[in-house]
């Protein structure tokens, strides 16, 4: 298989996975604010709120093939995106996985109000996503793949000159990674806005989360905006400037949507622990996170290999 293929469907299971994460993490913001929230045991909430942060983490993974295309290979396809692709997808299965359980667990404690029955659904949860992603994987490449695995390998240091088409193809697929998730989040944002809880929140609270509205709503629509400039300026033909254009629109939006996400993050886990140093120390961490792997890691081996 040609890398430029190679690098297409690896974007493509990332969008698949992406999706699930990002519905996941706009429902569990929402959960916290529901009525039952606060019944729900200490322990309870507290684990929720770990939940929540495995999923910032897999999301920040799942997203960070996009900017590493930009600002490393230029839009070019190379080997080493692809192995970076591979090596950040499995790496965001672990937090994904580990936060299923934990919604498992949740949702059970929930349901049943028993610690031992709600720690048995999580870990059983947990088990089967990580025995299904991690261990079926591992397991069958004991015995087959060695031959596509080796060509791959060979692959390893290749860097193709992508044609213009191919380009603008893999911005546009890199923009629908993100775009659905963020705006099921968007959704899950407003919602969040029209409970009685959210009225009860401190004033810094519901500032910071119509700040996290706004500026996931600009991500939105600089996500969405190459498409109606490639039809309006080009009428669909494919031109340098409108990769150029897409590519800036598509890789600054992130920025907002770390923003935004970050934002959010504190709102709940200030909600959770009634801290305001609490919520705004992961609300930092969580910001510092994914802009350092969205633009501060690609950046620094961008610089290296120059």
């Amino acid at each position: 298989m040609k890398l430029s293929d190679k690098v297409k469907i690896a974007l493509e299971e990332t969008r698949i996975l992406i999706l699930g994460a990002q519905i996941l993490l706009g429902f569990g913001f929402r959960g916290v604010f529901s009525e039952r929230f606060d019944e729900l045991p200490e322990y309870a909430r507290y684990a929720n709120g770990v939940g929540l942060g495995l999923l910032v983490c897999a999301v920040g993974l799942l997203i960070a093939p996009g900017p590493y295309h930009r600002i490393v290979e230029a839009g070019r396809d190379s080997g080493r995106l692809h192995r970076f692709a591979t090596v950040i997808a499995d790496l965001a299965l672990l937090p994904f996985a580990l936060a299923l359980g934990i919604g498992l667990f949740v949702g059970t404690e929930g349901i049943f109000d028993d610690s031992a029955v709600s720690i048995a659904a999580g870990a059983i949860g947990a088990g089967l996503a990580l025995a299904l992603w991690y261990g079926l994987p591992r397991l069958r490449k004991e015995f087959v793949g060695e031959r596509e695995r080796m060509i791959t390998r060979g692959q390893s240091n290749e860097r193709t000159d992508t044609p213009l088409q191919v380009k603008i193809e893999q911005l546009l697929t890199e923009a629908r990674v993100v775009l659905p998730g963020a705006q099921a989040l968007f959704g899950f944002q407003l919602a969040i806005v029209l409970t009685r809880t959210f009225e009860q929140l401190p004033k810094v609270s519901i500032v910071v989360h119509a700040a996290s509205l706004f500026l996931v709503a600009l991500a939105v629509m600089m996500l969405m905006a190459p498409a109606p400039y490639h039809r309006i300026v080009y009428a669909g033909e494919d031109t340098e400037d409108m990769y150029r254009v897409g590519s800036v629109l598509v890789m600054a939006a992130t920025l907002p949507l770390g923003l935004g996400l970050a934002g959010d993050v504190y709102v709940v886990i200030a909600k959770i622990s009634g801290s305001f140093a609490i919520g705004s120390f992961t609300g930092g961490l969580a910001f510092v996170f994914l802009i350092g792997l969205w633009y501060l890691y690609p950046i620094i081996v961008a610089r290296r290999s120059t």
